[in-house]
């Protein structure tokens, strides 16, 4: 079935400085400066959307798409403002790009992933798990062999819905099998692979918020999971979610207080503030320095040193 792509006329954005008194970058060991400038400042994008996800950096075209969930719809942003880049979206969430240069899209009213290819043509890649659907996939990237993982809790389910998993799982779809992960999750939500991609990162929201890690081997399994980062010692609003690795595989997770910033150790190193609590974030700009973040209502954006991995 082809769905094309509903553009709208631009909406120019001002671009907001926040106040230059304001301390964005809270370091909590020296190692983090290397990695962002503690005096580096908030940039405000956009505002008044609804509820903003699964940001996602479109290197050919020097453009920004990103998810307003409640919304319905995709938008994709460029310095000249927002556009509309295809509504209505199933209520999309994670967005990511396949080898191909496909749009991935985790659908949470879909309750499935779904491929949109250059030319607008929308395909349903994967709704089920031994023939039962899903709950609503959240997050979702891809690996360098085309491998598709992927993040399935209940939020975007009709509580209605009788047709349940009875858990909520973190997966892996390549060459049209489905391979679960982990299911032991309360919330599995973000994930991210480390740059030589032996190592998968996965975010859990609550019971308890976490950042955990698993192991692949050079042929794809992937391992039993271990605790990164315990986020419950944390204070501050907003729970474990996006997560994004840079080229050194430092972390950056959106988490409680704002994006915190992790060594390959799992050490604490910084963190961003600001305005609204971050649901996700993605790396892009020609130099994959900017480090843009979906925040509840906006979409905002601040500079770092290392470049980051889409």
């Amino acid at each position: 079935m082809k769905v094309p792509i509903i553009a709208c006329s631009f909406l120019l954005i001002n671009v907001l400085f926040l106040p230059a008194s304001a301390q964005h970058v809270q370091v909590f060991d020296a190692e983090v400066t290397r990695l962002i400038d503690p005096s580096a400042k908030v940039v405000k994008l956009a505002g008044n959307l609804s509820f903003t996800e699964g940001p996602v950096w479109n290197e050919a075209g020097n453009y920004l798409l990103f998810s307003d969930i409640p919304a319905n719809k995709i938008y994709k942003w460029t310095n000249a403002g927002l556009e509309v880049f295809r509504t209505p979206s199933n209520n999309s969430n994670g967005l990511t790009y396949d080898k191909e240069g496909n749009l991935i899209i985790a659908e949470h009213g879909g309750r499935k992933l779904a491929k949109v290819d250059a030319t607008g043509n929308y395909e349903p890649l994967v709704e089920r798990y031994k023939g039962i659907r899903f709950n609503s996939p959240n997050d979702v990237i891809v690996d360098s062999k085309g491998a598709i993982y992927f993040t399935d809790p209940p939020y975007g389910r009709d509580k209605a819905a009788s047709d349940t998993i009875g858990f909520n799982g973190v997966y892996k779809f390549h060459k049209g099998k489905v391979t679960l992960i982990a299911e032991d999750l309360f919330r599995p939500n973000g994930l991210a692979l480390s740059p030589d991609e032996r190592t998968l990162y996965v975010a859990n929201s609550d019971k308890p918020k976490k950042y955990m890690k698993y192991p692949v081997s050079k042929g794809g399994k992937v391992g039993k999971g271990s605790l990164f980062f315990n986020a419950s010692i944390l204070k501050g609003p907003g729970n474990p979610d996006g997560i994004k690795t840079d080229t050194e595989g430092n972390l950056y997770a959106t988490g409680p207080g704002g994006v915190l910033i992790f060594s390959t150790k799992g050490k604490h190193l910084g963190t961003i503030v600001f305005p609204e609590s971050p649901a996700n974030i993605a790396f892009g700009g020609e130099d994959m320095k900017t480090l843009f973040v979906t925040a509840r209502t906006g979409l905002y954006s601040i500079e770092v040193k290392i470049p980051g991995k889409l």
